[in-house]
Formats: structure tokens, sequence, C-alpha cells
């Protein structure tokens, strides 16, 4: 069944087929922005890891390293993380008049204590007033930019904010929102709540609605708009040690599904061998990007799990090739498996935290009033980006 796309218009920048790269601290840096945008062919829209505002207004030296982009990344997009009207505006001013971006994503969707335990992420849509205020400064901020929004149902199940979040967001100018159909007790487990996307679809119809929770494979993606009616796809984990999903992804919008590849353009998932130059390729461009080989094959360990997911790799490979420090070494080991296995059956389902029922972690008094917002200033910002 075909599933009619229109293109996704995000300000001036038209993003066909409307696929986004989701904001994953610690993940999506350059370097991997650059493996998904290769396999997409340069369609879509591909989000920097969050970038707090306090340290970009304080010209924190990892932060500022966090925002280059390669020449080749057109629209450049930030997602900034703040919880300060003023300090958000600041760094939307900074971003705008210095040119560091084309388009800006706010965080409301974290979920890690150390986000929601200064109100921040997925805990500051309760705060009606506050979000506004953070809105409307960022907006004015950012001139001809476009902003848009990222966020969660809810804190949890009795503290559902989205709908609230949604019309604020409208009246306040944001060019579009994404929804992850989970709250923030929930992380990343249990099950997408794909008819909360749909009701805020509903909800919102003067701007478009970008889904997010459960795509792991284009099929999923697809099945999301036909379902809900969003008008694009937001994908975080589903591409973990496996950013060839984008070449899928493109492909089934673009109505060939069938031609979709892994590596090769005939639509086989990619073999052991394929899938290991891409993991030597992946540690290659974090150390050309941090200027240090051994800094950028320590920092590609966390993929290793997600790139051999499914493959008959014995647990010592395992733990040998997640604390190599050297592409020599990493080459060396991945050359020691049986490079020929095809794609494993079931490999992919689910990647990533599964994690679920978490308690929340808020300031003291949060819930007692969601539109009171005394209290949160500067203080409550992070001072640092990234994972």
């Amino acid at each position: 069944m075909s599933t009619p796309v229109t293109p996704l218009q995000i300000g001036p920048h038209t993003v066909q087929p409307p696929v986004v790269l989701a904001p994953m601290a610690g993940i999506t840096n350059a370097p991997f922005r650059t493996l998904c945008r290769e396999f997409s062919g340069g369609k879509g829209l591909f989000v920097s890891e969050m970038i707090t505002t306090r340290a970009l207004v304080e010209r924190n030296e990892k932060t500022m390293q966090l925002i280059h982009f390669d020449a080749s990344e057109k629209p450049r997009s930030i997602q900034l993380y703040g919880v300060d009207p003023a300090t958000v505006g600041k760094a939307v001013r900074m971003i705008t008049e210095e040119g560091l971006a084309d388009h800006i994503d706010l965080n409301f969707g974290c979920p890690v204590p150390k986000v929601t335990r200064k109100g921040g992420g997925s805990a500051l849509p309760y705060k009606r007033n506050l979000l506004r205020a953070i809105l409307r400064e960022a907006v004015s901020g950012a001139g001809d930019l476009p902003v848009t929004m990222k966020m969660r149902k809810g804190i949890d199940d009795d503290h559902i904010t989205y709908l609230d979040a949604g019309r604020i967001a409208v009246e306040e100018g944001v060019t579009a929102i994404a929804l992850h159909g989970r709250t923030a007790a929930q992380h990343y487990g249990g099950t997408a709540d794909w008819e909360a996307i749909a009701r805020l679809k509903e909800h919102v119809p003067e701007i478009p609605v970008l889904g997010n929770g459960d795509i792991w494979s284009a099929e999923d993606a697809l099945r999301m708009v036909r379902e809900t009616g969003c008008d694009g796809v937001v994908v975080g984990r589903g591409c973990l040690g496996r950013p060839w999903l984008f070449a899928d992804l493109v492909a089934a919008f673009e109505g060939r599904i069938e031609a979709a590849a892994g590596t090769g353009g005939s639509g086989a998932r990619p073999s052991l061998r394929e899938v290991a130059d891409i993991m030597v390729r992946h540690a290659t461009l974090l150390g050309e990007w941090s200027g240090d080989e051994s800094k950028g094959v320590v920092d590609f360990r966390k993929h290793v799990a997600w790139y051999l997911k499914g493959f008959a790799v014995g647990s010592e490979m395992r733990g040998r090739l997640a604390i190599t420090s050297s592409l020599a070494q990493l080459r060396a080991g991945l050359d020691e498996l049986d490079l020929d296995q095809p794609w494993p059956a079931g490999a992919d389902g689910p990647r990533g935290r599964t994690s679920g029922n978490n308690r929340v972690v808020l300031p003291d008094g949060w819930l007692k009033d969601p539109y009171d917002c005394a209290g949160i200033g500067e203080e409550a910002e992070l001072d640092t980006s990234g994972g």
C-alpha cells in the first residue's frame, strides 16, 4: 500500500523525504551525521546532538566543537537545551548573529535525571508559562531562522502535557513539532503511543507534526505516517549501528522500497564484511573530527555492540573490540571474524536503551503548580553539552 507523502517544510528549508535524524547525546556528532547523510544521498534533515545554551553562550571548548558542521551539511541544524529564557535567548541570538546554523531545534524531550532534575528536557513543558517564555525568546531571537521543538507526551501518565505544549508552540511561532510517543517515566521502555501523535496532528493542524518512537525499519516509518497522519518521521535508536537505514527510508518514501539497500543497491542487508568496513570508516571519521585517532576509536567503542547485533561474534571478541584504541587494532580484530556472514534475521528490531517505568527526578515542588516557574534561572542551566 503506497503512502502519499508531501515534502516537509521547515521555514525556508524543504525536507524531502520528510525524514529527520533525532538528536542523540554522544551519538549524532558530525561523523555520524556524515555517515547517515551519505547513505541517504544527502536527503533528509540531520540534527546535532544536544547543545546546552549556557555552554554555548560561555563558548565552552567542547561545545564549540560539537556545533562544527561539515561543509556539505545543509541545512545546518542545532538542537538546544535550556531552562532559563534569558540564556536561551542569548544562545539563539548568538547562533543567528554569527551564522552558526540554519535551523534551531529546542529539546523538551530528554528524560535523563541530570536534565529533568534541573527542570529541563521532558520535565519543562509541565510549566506552561516557562515553556511559553522560552519559546518566545527563541523565536524572537532567531530572526529568519526556523525554530522547532521536540517533546514527549508528558512527565508520566498523570501529568500529560503534549497537547497544551503544542498549542503554546503554535501561538509562539514555532515552525514544527516532533513528538516522541512516550512519557519521561517510560524512558525508552514499552511501546510508543502513536495515537498521541495522531491526536497532536489533529490538535495543531497549522504546523507540521513529526512522529518519533519505535521506527526500526522503513516500513515502520511509512506505517507511522499512514496511521497517524503525521508530516514526517524522526528516527533515533533505530539507526544505532545502522546508518544505512537512511538509504531504506529514502527509498521507501520515494516509493521504491524494494530497491532499498544496506550498502549495495539490491535490497539485501549488508554482510558482516560490509558492516566491518562501515565500522572502520565511522571510527576513522571520529578520529579525524577529534584530531586524535585514539580518541576517535575510544569514542567509537559505544557503537560496537550496535553494529554487531545479531552476528555470530563471541563474547570474548566483542569484549576485545570494545576496548580497542587504534584503527589498526579495530581492523585486525574485525578481520578475525567470519566476514562472509549475511545480515542476521531479527537484527532490524529494537536496539539501544529499553528501560521503562522510571521515577522522574524533578526539582522540589515541581508538580505543585503547572504555571508557576519561580526559582528557575541561569543557575539551573547545565554547563556541558552532549553525552
